[in-house]
């Protein structure tokens, strides 16, 4: 999968050909209407709201999201990045009509300097995968910044830990994750999450459903 640092693997390293193909149905179907409270037409709508013709996505999964949004054109410049191969393959074969590129990096350290530019950069169930505290994973803002289009968007969602009572599935099915390392979100909070998007972008836009937060930023801080 290259040589990016261990520490970020357990977060990615879990997604084979096997895994990815229950990943649409288990996690984006069932998890997400019935564990998360979030069903997936929204998260299709967040991408409808802010995709752009020159889009880049981080953290790629199975394509899902890609597949079933509607672009501003016909034939959008999409390029794909992660740092799990099997991820990017199953993501540029599902939206093969639209000759994606693929990229195999990690967001956690600097993005290649020949990535280009882009008019929306989405993070689709990223975050809540990163290692660290909210202030050590947001590290990942600081390396695409350099490469969103002014006025580009930055859009995303992630699994937060929420104040209000969650259900005991939810509750119980976030400490396994966290305990195997698949999600390091234990202490990710709405709060901590509009504090690091506000300290680098001048309009921040947070929605919450269930234990999903619906984000959305504007307007990159120099």
């Amino acid at each position: 999968m290259g040589k990016f640092p261990e520490e970020n693997k357990p977060g990615y390293a879990v997604y084979s050909r096997r895994t990815l193909a229950l990943y649409d149905a288990l996690v984006l179907g069932f998890s997400n209407r019935f564990i998360w409270r979030c069903p997936s037409r929204h998260l299709i709508g967040h991408h409808v709201a802010n995709l752009s013709a020159r889009h880049l996505d981080i953290g790629v999964g199975t394509g899902f999201f890609l597949d079933k949004a509607r672009f501003p054109a016909k034939s959008p410049q999409i390029t794909l990045l992660d740092p799990n191969r099997e991820c990017l393959e199953s993501a540029s074969e599902r939206i093969s009509r639209y000759k994606p590129k693929s990229v195999h990096a990690d967001a956690m350290v600097p993005l290649p300097g020949a990535l280009g530019h882009f008019d929306s950069i989405g993070l689709n169930y990223l975050l809540h995968c990163l290692p660290g505290s909210m202030a050590r994973k947001s590290v990942v803002f600081d390396h695409l910044k350099p490469h969103l289009s002014e006025g580009g968007t930055v859009f995303g969602s992630t699994i937060l830990q929420v104040a209000n009572p969650r259900p005991l599935l939810a509750s119980k099915l976030m400490s396994i994750y966290n305990a195997r390392g698949v999600f390091a979100n234990a202490d990710d909070t709405l709060e901590a999450l509009r504090a690091e998007l506000s300290a680098r972008f001048a309009e921040v836009s947070i929605e919450m459903i269930g234990c999903v937060a619906l984000f959305t930023a504007r307007f990159a801080k120099t």
